[in-house]
């Protein structure tokens, strides 16, 4: 079976990376950062390893959080152990990434429908 190899960008395609295997961890975080990078009510993101994931193009961070210095688009999170995409910058969508989980629930907008199966944490799970 051929390896998943998922592409993404930003706004303005400056910035591109490619994430290369299935993520390990994924969902939804309603914590006040993600809302205010977003600029609305959660981010969904998925997790991988470093080995996985390849970028060009210059891009800024604040505060682990990088972007395009172009269009200012938020893409992905940079630790030591894992990238942290932003599952709205991927090339395709819609995806077949389901989140696992939902982060910081405590936050959740009450209109928001319910995701059958998917635990939800009132803060970090």
């Amino acid at each position: 079976m051929a390896e998943t190899i998922r592409t993404g960008g930003c706004l303005c395609g400056n910035l591109r990376y490619e994430v290369r295997g299935e993520p390990f961890k994924g969902g939804l975080c309603h914590c006040t950062d993600c809302r205010k990078v977003t600029g609305t009510s959660f981010l969904h993101y998925a997790d991988w390893r470093p080995h996985q994931f390849t970028q060009t193009g210059p891009f800024e961070t604040y505060d682990g959080r990088s972007f395009c210095p172009r269009c200012g688009s938020h893409c992905f999170n940079i630790s030591d152990d894992q990238i942290e995409i932003h599952l709205g910058t991927l090339d395709d969508a819609p995806n077949d990434i389901k989140p696992l989980v939902e982060g910081w629930a405590k936050r959740r907008e009450p209109w928001l429908p319910t995701i059958p199966g998917i635990p939800m944490f009132p803060e970090d799970p």
